[in-house]
């Protein structure tokens, strides 16, 4: 789900909402389970998980919604637009990330609830459950993209081959080239 704008980002590099949705739409075409949902683009303005979360449950009420986020952006949890209610709303499923362990996570979110236990891949504080997702690491984040891509480097392993099309037909990420990259 692309953001309409990120609140904690900058905007120097963004391709656009367009592009943006394009690429997703890319890069889930085909993959069975997967689509790509463009709610945060019709609001206006900065995109708030407790915001979306709380449409989402409001027009689907009975589901059990489950928020996937990298363990390095979990722990600035407590930074976030109403973050207690964001655990309210969702389940977490964190995916590792090299330099961040899962102590350091339960740690972070320790601030929003307390007492806690742990069991395998699962761990618990107060009424929050936290699944901690065992898969490998995969280092990839937009910056390096960009970077890559401004410097001329193939990015076909990090976002796949229609998506690095994508960006080279538009001109994306590329200083002084089009697509407000």
């Amino acid at each position: 789900m692309p953001a309409h704008i990120a609140p904690h980002k900058s905007a120097e590099q963004d391709p656009g909402v367009e592009h943006r949705l394009a690429m997703s739409r890319l890069l889930v075409g085909g993959e069975e389970g997967l689509s790509v949902c463009g709610l945060e683009l019709e609001r206006p303005g900065a995109s708030y998980t407790v915001d979306t979360l709380e449409r989402i449950h409001a027009s689907e009420p009975d589901s059990e919604l489950t928020f996937i986020v990298g363990a390095d952006i979990a722990r600035t949890l407590p930074a976030w637009r109403e973050p207690a209610r964001v655990l309210e709303l969702a389940r977490l499923a964190i995916a590792e990330r090299d330099g961040t362990s899962s102590e350091e996570v339960l740690e972070t979110i320790a601030a929003l609830r307390s007492g806690g236990e742990r069991s395998g891949n699962v761990a618990t504080r107060g009424d929050l459950e936290v699944s901690f997702l065992r898969m490998p690491v995969i280092e990839v984040s937009s910056s390096s993209v960009r970077g890559r891509v401004e410097r001329g480097e193939a990015v076909d392993q990090l976002v796949g081959p229609r998506v690095a099309r994508y960006i080279a037909e538009h001109g994306l990420y590329r200083s002084g080239a089009g697509g407000n990259g």
